[in-house]
């Protein structure tokens, strides 16, 4: 079982940068493949990128697209998510999640762990 622990958020002013990370409790790259989601207040929870157990494939939401990049360090058992030229619409609370499926989800019900969240808040 993955247990997951998101850091890294924070406020920013619009146009700056933040890097997140999730730790996992083994070597959950090698078993899962790992996404970030965010949930603004009022709004549902959505899909942000997604990486491959093997690193090799990935895959983002359009708003994000250019902006952000997901990547993980097998040897460390931390994903991150560097998220660059940050605007107010990117504020949410982040959260990483895993998903021992051979497919890349773009759907929160398909995770099977997730982490506690960490909050964005980009100022305009």
């Amino acid at each position: 079982q993955a247990q997951l622990v998101e850091s890294g958020g924070g406020l920013v002013q619009a146009g700056g940068s933040l890097r997140l990370s999730c730790a996992a409790s083994e070597r959950t790259f090698m078993r899962y493949n790992m996404a970030w989601f965010r949930q603004a207040p009022g709004k549902e929870r959505e899909f942000v990128a997604v990486i491959s157990r093997s690193g090799d494939r990935t895959s983002y939401a359009d708003s994000v697209k250019g902006r952000f990049t997901i990547s993980g360090d097998n040897a460390k058992n931390t994903m991150y998510l560097q998220m660059n030229s940050l605007k107010p619409e990117d504020t949410a609370v982040y959260y990483c999640a895993a998903d021992s499926s051979s497919l890349l989800y773009k759907s929160p019900s398909k995770y099977d762990y997730w982490g506690q969240g960490t909050q964005v808040t980009v100022s305009s």
